[in-house]
């Protein structure tokens, strides 16, 4: 694997978890009412912003993993 790649993977999880981040605040957002949306929506949010943020990265290193590491 090139530094490229392993630069690009990188970034990708870094995304992830900060997509992941940005839909829990907006299911706090939605469940405080702040945001006019109902309310099992918010805890959707919620689940999979979570989800996103503490599985997801785990997924991708092992899906990525190098042969032999």
């Amino acid at each position: 694997m090139t530094d490229d790649h392993a630069r690009n993977r990188f970034f990708a999880i870094q995304l992830v978890r900060l997509v992941g981040v940005a839909m829990v605040l907006a299911g706090l957002a939605v469940t405080q009412g702040a945001l006019d949306l109902p309310q099992w929506v918010g805890g959707l949010l919620l689940v999979f912003g979570l989800f996103d943020v503490f599985f997801m990265p785990r997924v991708l290193a092992k899906r990525w993993k190098s042969p032999g590491a």
